[in-house]
């Protein structure tokens, strides 16, 4: 079995180059792979999840410092089982020719979509999610019948050696590897002619591989973030709306794409919401400091980045409101960040430019809400939105005068567990979608067919042209 780690340093664009002209010719040699054999590397990859369980859990936790095993069990490990279970109950269907309706003029001729493997696909993993981040793309790039690489985050070294070795063992290095590395790596991977890369990551960094990959003309699929924002409406129980907040903003310490990033709610019941926050997050983790259910902060440098946020707008003169009674500072030694309220924080604050990724949550009054409307559509367009309102007449015009890339009415980050909804962004959140058939879509050519009939009118369209050509195109143009 071939080594998947790659040097850094002048041998490198030469060992990378290798792995990639060796998944390139593994798909050429089985450029339409069948269904078993699809059905096959799904089954391979359950098992990988599966008997190392454990193991993933371990180094995941090892790379945040500290990392609730029951978040990994919840929001990585589930997901991806889900989607490889979901994947084999409707490959052979996503596999099959659809049929279309044929122009009538063309008849009896038939017209199909035929879903073809587009060879090697690239993905770029980042460090919040580190498994359910690899596995969801891989699960859609598998069944559309494509050979995989992945390139880890250099945050989660331990996740990315062990799940290096996994692939290999249970996939092999014809179907699937493992790239780990720094920033330079990454930026080398982006360059290599992948048939299509799925990026996931920050909107920094997504311009950056947007650039690399188009000097291939390589298709990509970008899932970025932004500033999701969380509305309840007037009248809305506040405390049922700050439960659902407190939920989606502390899972993995906030550390998540379609985190809360900020809530609006009605003017005059910013204290109300924040006293609901802090019961919630109080009932969620009586003791902060001790409890194994919270997450730690992934690295000093994210930490040192919340922190500064803190500090800007303590500065500023900001209202600042601890939300857990049992720890109510950072603690830079463990990287513990605890979740704080901060009111209406004013616009220039890096706070309310910057997508926080972590437990901080600015909490805006707004009069009205056509106000609220326009907050949010004056800002680049979020991953994600999240209204609270029982109004069916309110809920419909949200959703039709607000962009997001995804939407979860009266709960949080829910949409993304929905196997048959695509998932994907807009505007500076993302372009593309994968998850379920979404995923098998982007990651396969669906190549238009037309199939000629043996009998046909086409020999009355050809040269030389005459006075029958000119009836039957006048009767063509009238329909």
């Amino acid at each position: 079995m071939a080594d998947n780690r790659f040097p850094g340093g002048s041998a490198f664009d030469g060992e990378l180059g290798r792995m990639f002209a060796q998944l390139k010719a593994a798909a050429a040699a089985d450029p339409w792979p069948s269904y078993a054999t699809r059905r096959a590397r799904l089954v391979a990859l359950e098992r990988l999840l599966r008997d190392n369980a454990a193991r993933i859990e371990a180094a995941i936790d090892a790379d945040f410092g500290h990392r609730s095993a029951h978040e990994t069990r919840l929001l990585e490990m589930f997901p991806s089982l889900e989607g490889i279970r979901h994947a084999r109950r409707n490959l052979r269907r996503w596999m099959r020719p659809e049929r279309r309706p044929t122009g009538r003029w063309f008849l009896p001729g038939r017209s199909s979509i035929v879903p073809q493997p587009l060879g090697v696909a690239g993905i770029i993993v980042p460090w919040n999610y580190p498994l359910f981040l690899a596995a969801g793309p891989m699960v859609g790039a598998l069944a559309a019948g494509n050979r995989v690489a992945l390139k880890t985050s250099e945050f989660t070294p331990r996740f990315g050696a062990l799940f290096r070795e996994l692939v290999a063992k249970h996939l092999g290095d014809d179907v699937a590897v493992v790239v780990e590395g720094d920033a330079e790596v990454g930026r080398t991977f982006s360059g290599l002619p992948f048939d299509h890369l799925l990026f996931t990551g920050s909107t920094a960094v997504g311009h950056h591989v947007m650039r690399a990959a188009a000097d291939n003309l390589t298709p990509v699929t970008l899932e970025l973030g932004g500033k999701s924002p969380a509305i309840v409406a007037p009248g809305y129980p506040l405390e049922r709306a700050a439960e659902r907040i407190v939920v989606g903003k502390t899972m993995n310490a906030g550390q998540t794409c379609i985190a809360p990033d900020y809530a609006l709610v009605p003017k005059g019941a910013e204290q109300g919401f924040v006293a609901a926050l802090r019961a919630t997050v109080d009932a969620l983790y009586p003791d902060l400091v001790a409890t194994p259910d919270y997450t730690h902060v992934i690295n000093e440098r994210h930490f040192a980045r919340l922190a500064g946020y803190i500090d800007e707008a303590a500065a500023a003169g900001v209202s600042l409101v601890p939300l857990s009674g049992s720890m109510q500072r950072p603690d830079a030694a463990t990287r513990r960040m605890p979740p704080l309220a901060l009111i209406n924080p004013p616009d220039e604050l890096a706070v309310m430019r910057d997508e926080i990724f972590g437990p901080l949550l600015p909490v805006i009054g707004y009069d009205t809400l056509d106000e609220a409307i326009r907050f949010v559509n004056a800002r680049p367009r979020p991953l994600a939105l999240y209204y609270f309102d029982e109004q069916g007449a309110r809920i419909e015009r949200m959703l039709q005068l607000t962009h997001a890339g995804g939407v979860t009415l009266n709960d949080t980050i829910l949409h993304i567990a929905q196997d048959e909804l695509p998932f994907g962004g807009v505007g500076a959140s993302g372009m593309g979608a994968y998850h379920g058939k979404a995923g098998f879509d982007t990651f396969s050519k669906l190549k238009p067919v037309f199939r000629q009939s043996r009998l046909n009118g086409l020999g009355m369209f050809k040269p030389p042209y005459g006075h029958l050509f000119d009836r039957l195109v006048a009767m063509l143009m009238r329909g």
